[in-house]
């Protein structure tokens, strides 16, 4: 699927959300910016792009993005919520050096598949720390 501005209205569209421009610039800077972006920094690069833009704004374009399930929140580490366009199940490893957060690809999530389970699981995690290759080489 490309990245045009028609694809992220029906992209909206589809999951039950008015595309506004604020809520469209928004998630075209989550697609576009893999990132794992917070509220601030989603709020400082398109405050230039939308001057009326404020964090409350961003805030509460993320709580309904989550509530459709366009984005997942990523708690990595407890200071921060990050969030991610991607939401089918993968992982997310953090460099303990450069801060920088990358989704890991898991093909089975072992621990959920071999729960034996009396409950439903609704959501699981996959978080890993270290220190990224580029870190690691300096």
């Amino acid at each position: 699927m490309g990245s045009s501005t028609e694809n992220f209205i029906q992209i909206l569209k589809n999951a039950g959300v008015k595309p506004s421009i604020q809520r469209i610039k928004i998630y075209d800077f989550l697609w576009n910016n893999r990132t794992h972006p917070t509220i601030d920094s989603i709020f400082q690069v398109l405050v230039n792009e939308i001057p009326t833009l404020s964090k409350t704004t961003v805030y509460n374009t993320m709580k309904l993005f989550m509530e459709h399930q366009l984005v997942r929140m990523v708690t990595i580490d407890e200071s921060e919520a990050r969030f991610d366009v991607v939401t089918q199940f993968h992982g997310h490893f953090k460099c303990e050096v450069c801060g920088k957060l990358m989704d890991v690809e898991i093909e089975n999530p072992v621990l959920v598949n071999q729960a034996k389970l009396d409950f439903e699981v609704s959501e699981a995690h996959y978080y890993l720390k270290g220190i990224c290759n580029e870190c690691n080489n300096n």
